[in-house]
């Protein structure tokens, strides 16, 4: 029998410090929207571990939602909805609604159409004061913070040049566009940065 579950290894180092920021500003209770959920790891750890909250897992590359789906599986965990197929990009999703929205180490590897509608989509779908949650590296004032990010930065722009680390100022502004408060930031590990917005 294929097992379809992949493994990252930066979702095992990261998802601990992301889910102490998680407990401070989900909302207690409600459905948590997770997009580009990759191998599914992160979101069988936060499920877990915040058993108040329903978690629906997506992603737009197929095999990755059959390693969510079998990591949901095997997980026994069960407060994780089966997960979509969601292209941010695409004007209609397949959900209405919901309480948060969490989007892990997917602005940086995408074009950033992506950003736009990903903000555009938490838009549409949070209710006044739900939260949108990012994850990743982040330029301050167009600066790296790191020589490790510059690198980073410069491999992705390598394997596509639509891809690179953004500007936390350059998102906050699409963000407003989209009736988005202003981010607060929280510096992590490995020069990485968690930003928090409220749908208005």
């Amino acid at each position: 029998m294929i097992d379809f579950r992949q493994q990252a290894p930066s979702a095992q180092r990261n998802r601990d410090p992301i889910l102490e920021i998680l407990r401070r500003v989900l909302p207690d209770s409600g459905t948590v929207l997770e997009i580009a959920s990759g191998s599914g790891e992160h979101v069988i750890h936060f499920a877990r571990n915040l058993p108040d909250l329903t978690f629906q897992p997506s992603d737009v590359n197929i095999d990755s939602l059959k390693s969510i789906a079998a990591w949901v599986a095997s997980s026994g965990t069960p407060n994780i909805l089966p997960p979509l197929h969601l292209d941010v990009m695409q004007d209609i999703w397949p959900i209405k609604t919901a309480d948060a929205l969490i989007c892990i180490n997917m602005i940086h590897i995408s074009p950033w159409a992506a950003t736009e509608g990903l903000m555009a989509g938490a838009s549409k779908l949070l209710r006044r004061g739900g939260v949108l949650y990012l994850y990743g590296p982040y330029k301050r004032d167009h600066q790296h913070t790191a020589d490790s990010n510059a690198a980073f930065d410069a491999q992705l722009r390598a394997r596509n040049p639509a891809w690179g680390v953004r500007d936390a100022g350059d998102v906050a502004a699409c963000a407003k566009l989209a009736g988005l408060t202003s981010p607060d930031l929280f510096a992590m590990p490995a020069n990485n940065l968690s930003v928090v917005f409220r749908r208005l």
